[in-house]
């Protein structure tokens, strides 16, 4: 039987809380320490984490706990740092996206993994989950070009408007939220990006950045793609879910019902749990007779396998453990996760500076989920941002786009 895989979390928020229950709850890994600058006043811990040793500072968690693996759920600037730390200590990373705040940074991530030979995965949630994989398979079905529409509004109060704003002290919304939505656009077209245009606005003066983003992105094979994500309590909940794309032979949307609440409970919107659930997809198919008529009728998708929050965690800790195992290959992985921030940090550049953005070539990658999809992802030019180190907490159900 292999040795456990000991296991370092660092963050202590809502992912690194979800995180920490799947290394307890996974046969093959032991958790032996949770990090956090504010761990110590910490009274809040779910029972099965009560025990686990608690530090205040990474570098004598390294060297008490000693970890084979490091789990970083903190806020995005600090991404890179944590991780450079802990490959230099011989361990493998688990890293929240996106896996820096530079494009600069996460090719060094990379480069570090790859020259320390640990392996590095970066939490794309959305690759795991069942329903979204189908989303993406049925995609590619609809011919070319495809025309993507994607956006996750969130209108955060109380606990979950407090995060946002000290998230957006790192990372806007189109560029923490818009990594996901870029890689699955990517999967879909198998095609290079090639012309990136944001728009953007300031709605509150509780923030320095703007808080509404919306990307435009132009691949090499005719598709075209946006993503529009809004933080706030002014952010509407009427059609904060949009997820469909349209080919010459159709469409196929995630389904998901509106949920009335209360007032007082947290929003739909803000809501992780709403953020990748699929309920169904609905596929309409373009085919008409001589008459102008449909030939096919539209067909509802309904997903049986639809995981929640918590077994999407567990499911990338197993894919985590199984990479460190069985000496998985991530090289794939990786380059997919730089290439995303590049074309993210590439719409946020536009919206700074008024301008579209041309990528530059750059290498052809493959997409790792599905296995067949192929990619490539250009080159922009991006702005550096300060990477204080910040546990990244929040609040248990507070939002974080999915």
């Amino acid at each position: 039987m292999a040795r456990k895989v000991r296991v370092l979390v660092v963050g202590v928020g809502n992912m690194g809380l979800s995180h920490a229950k799947a290394y307890e709850s996974i046969d093959g890994f032991e958790l032996v320490g949770l990090m956090s600058r504010s761990i110590g006043s910490r009274t809040d811990l779910p029972a099965q984490l009560v025990a686990v040793p608690r530090f205040e500072n990474f570098d004598r968690a390294l060297r008490e706990a000693r970890p084979d693996a490091v789990s970083i759920n903190t806020y995005p600037d600090t991404h890179a740092s944590y991780a450079l730390r802990a490959f230099e200590a011989g361990c493998h990373v688990f890293m929240e996206k996106p896996i820096a705040t530079t494009v600069a940074d996460a090719e060094k991530v990379v480069r570090r993994a790859k020259a320390t030979k640990r392996k590095l995965v970066i939490g794309y949630i959305l690759r795991v989950h069942p329903s979204w994989t189908k989303f993406v398979e049925v995609a590619r079905t609809l011919g070319k070009p495809l025309a993507m529409r994607m956006n996750l509004n969130q209108q955060s109060v109380g606990p979950a408007w407090t995060w946002h704003k000290n998230l957006m002290a790192s990372l806007s919304p189109i560029v923490d939220c818009g990594v996901h939505y870029i890689d699955v656009m990517c999967q879909m077209t198998g095609a290079k990006p090639v012309r990136v245009h944001g728009i953007g606005a300031r709605l509150s003066d509780e923030v320095k950045v703007y808080n509404y983003g919306h990307l435009h992105v132009t691949f090499d094979d005719g598709s075209v793609g946006w993503y529009e994500a809004g933080w706030g309590p002014m952010m509407s909940e009427v059609a904060f879910f949009v997820k469909d794309v349209v080919g010459p032979k159709g469409c196929v949307s995630i389904v998901v019902p509106h949920e009335e609440r209360a007032a007082g409970e947290m929003t739909q919107s803000a809501d992780i749990d709403s953020h990748t659930r699929t309920n169904a997809l609905k596929v309409h198919h373009a085919a008409m007779d001589a008459n102008n008529n449909f030939i096919r009728k539209d067909e509802r998708i309904n997903l049986a396998d639809e995981p929640d929050h918590q077994e999407l965690c567990n499911r990338e800790q197993r894919f985590f453990l199984k990479a460190i195992q069985e000496d998985i290959d991530l090289t794939d992985q990786m380059n997919d996760a730089v290439n995303s921030l590049r074309i993210v940090l590439a719409a946020d550049e536009s919206i700074r500076t008024r301008r579209v953005v041309n990528l530059t070539p750059a290498r052809a990658t493959r997409a790792a989920a599905p296995p067949s999809a192929k990619r490539r992802a250009g080159v922009s030019r991006t702005a550096a941002r300060p990477a204080a180190e910040r546990p990244r907490q929040r609040p248990r159900k507070a939002a974080r786009q999915r």
